[in-house]
């Protein structure tokens, strides 16, 4: 019989909660990914249809990770019932000038990391 966290280990990896932006700076966008570098890329050349590609967020302003996958989906869950005035907080708090973070390197630094909760 396998151990509990077996499973676990074998699936470990890093979940991105990301929020990006458009050049005027009008539209926030909350995401989760397991590749950030790759779910960055399909935002960038549009090829994921939805709001991303219609509104042309494709700034990455903030971003941070942990290696839970459901901390990650509960994580996004929250933020994106924030209001816009507290998103603004979360960003401005690590990213004041709201740089691409994206462009900042080839593989952009957290922002900040999160624990599970649990």
């Amino acid at each position: 019989m396998r151990p509990a966290n077996a499973y676990r280990q074998r699936q470990s990896r890093d979940y991105w909660v990301y929020i990006l932006t458009n050049r005027s700076y009008t539209s926030l966008y909350t995401g989760v990914t397991s590749n950030i570098q790759e779910r960055m890329r399909q935002h960038k050349t549009g090829a994921l249809d939805g709001f991303t590609k219609r509104y042309r967020t494709h700034l990455l302003i903030y971003c941070e990770w942990t290696d839970d996958v459901w901390a990650a989906l509960q994580r996004e869950k929250q933020i994106k019932g924030w209001s816009r005035e507290k998103k603004i907080e979360l960003i401005e708090s690590v990213n004041p000038s709201w740089y691409d973070l994206s462009e900042v390197r080839s593989h952009p630094a957290p922002t900040r990391s999160f624990l599970p909760s649990g």
